[in-house]
C-alpha cells in the first residue's frame, strides 16, 4: 500500500521520529540470527594465470554446483557468489557445520577422481550473528565479519567465531574446535576470537610424520594428494609436496624422484606406490600402482634408506598394519 507523505514538509523532530519507527519496523519484520558462511577457492589466481579462463570458470562452476547440491539437505542456501568465493547462510551453526564438513568430504571424493593440477582446494569461515533479510536477501556486519574469518584459514579448514562456537550442540564437535589468539581483521573495530574445527577423525587421518633416521617431524598439507619423492620442482614447477633427502648423498638418489603419494579418501588415508623403488608399508611391500592404508602409528619405508612414522594430531602412535587394497 502506497504512504502518500511529504517528506519535504517534515520537520526535523518529525523525520526523526520518522526514522526511529522505520528502524523499529525493519528490525522486527527482517533481523535475524542465522549461521552465515564463506567457501573460498585457494589459488584461483594461479590456476587462471595458467589454465587459462575457460578451466578457471569450469573451477568456479564446480565450487557452486558441489555446494549448492550438498548444502541444500542441510536447509542450507547459496546467498551469493563473486569471484572465488560463495556466500551461504543455514538456520542454525549445526546446520551449517555439518553441511559444510559433507561439502568438504563431497569435495575430497571429487578430487581423487581430478588430476593433482585441477584439484578444487576451499577454506570456510563461519559466523552466527545478527542479519537483515527477507528470505532472499542477506546483509549486515555479521555478514563481512565470516568473509574475513574464511580468509584466515588455510586450505581445507574450517575456522568459527566464538559466537558461531557457541551455538554448536554436538559434543564431539565442540571437542574439535581449538582455540586460536584473537585476530585483528580488515574493517572489523575489535580483535575476534576464532576457533578452527578438526574435523576429520585423527584416529584415522595422520598429522604429521617423523623422518626417523634425522629425527625430523614434518606436518602433513591438508590436501587431497600428498606427493612424496626426491625430485624438487620439475619444467619451473615444484615436483613434491614432501621432499624426501637425507645427508648422506648415495642414499639419497636410491629414492625416486616421484616416490608414492598419499590420497585422501572418505575412510582415510591410502598411499599409492608410484615407483618401482621399493616402498613398504608396515613391512609389506606395496608394488607401483597398487594402494595400502595409512594411518597414526603406520610405518612407512622408502628404498631401504628412509623410515617415515606417521602421526596422530598429537603425535600419538597407534600399533595398526598397513593393508594392501587392490588399484
Amino acid at each position: 500500500m502506497a504512504i502518500d507523505l511529504d517528506l519535504e514538509s517534515l520537520t526535523l523532530t518529525e523525520i526523526i521520529r520518522l526514522q526511529n519507527q522505520l528502524s523499529q519496523v525493519l528490525s522486527k519484520r527482517f533481523e535475524r540470527r542465522v549461521a552465515v558462511a564463506f567457501s573460498d577457492i585457494v589459488g584461483s589466481t594461479t590456476y587462471f594465470a595458467r589454465w587459462g579462463d575457460e578451466a578457471g570458470r569450469k573451477l568456479q562452476q564446480l565450487h557452486t554446483d558441489l555446494l549448492q547440491q550438498v548444502i541444500k539437505t542441510y536447509d542450507g542456501r547459496i546467498v551469493d557468489t563473486a569471484g572465488d568465493g560463495a556466500f551461504t547462510s543455514f538456520p542454525k551453526v549445526d546446520d551449517a557445520v555439518e553441511g559444510l564438513i559433507d561439502f568438504l568430504k563431497t569435495l575430497s571424493r571429487e578430487n581423487a577422481a581430478r588430476t593433482r593440477e585441477h584439484q578444487l582446494n576451499v577454506r570456510i569461515g563461519i559466523h552466527f550473528g545478527p542479519v537483515l533479510t527477507d528470505g532472499t536477501m542477506v546483509s549486515g556486519d555479521s555478514v563481512n565479519l565470516a568473509s574475513r574469518v574464511t580468509s584466515t584459514a588455510e586450505p581445507g579448514e574450517i575456522r568459527l567465531t566464538r559466537e558461531a562456537f557457541r551455538e554448536i550442540s554436538h559434543p564431539t564437535r565442540r571437542i574439535s574446535c581449538k582455540s586460536q589468539p584473537p585476530a585483528t581483521l580488515k574493517g572489523i573495530p575489535r580483535p575476534v576470537e576464532l576457533m578452527i574445527m578438526d574435523w576429520r577423525d585423527r584416529s584415522v587421518f595422520p598429522a604429521s610424520f617423523r623422518i626417523e633416521e634425522t629425527g625430523e617431524e614434518l606436518a602433513l598439507p591438508d590436501q587431497d594428494i600428498v606427493t612424496f619423492g626426491r625430485l624438487i620442482e620439475h619444467d619451473g614447477q615444484a615436483a613434491n609436496d614432501i621432499v624426501l633427502s637425507l645427508p648422506d648423498k648415495m642414499q639419497a638418489k636410491q629414492i625416486s624422484r616421484w616416490h608414492f603419494e598419499l590420497r585422501r579418501r572418505t575412510e582415510g588415508l591410502v598411499l599409492r606406490s608410484v615407483s618401482d623403488a621399493l616402498t613398504e608399508v608396515d613391512g609389506k611391500s606395496i608394488p607401483k600402482g597398487e594402494e595400502a592404508r595409512v594411518r597414526p602409528g603406520t610405518t612407512v619405508r622408502v628404498a631401504r634408506v628412509m623410515t617415515l612414522k606417521f602421526q596422530g594430531a598429537e603425535g600419538a602412535s597407534d600399533n595398526v598394519e598397513g593393508t594392501l587394497l587392490t588399484p
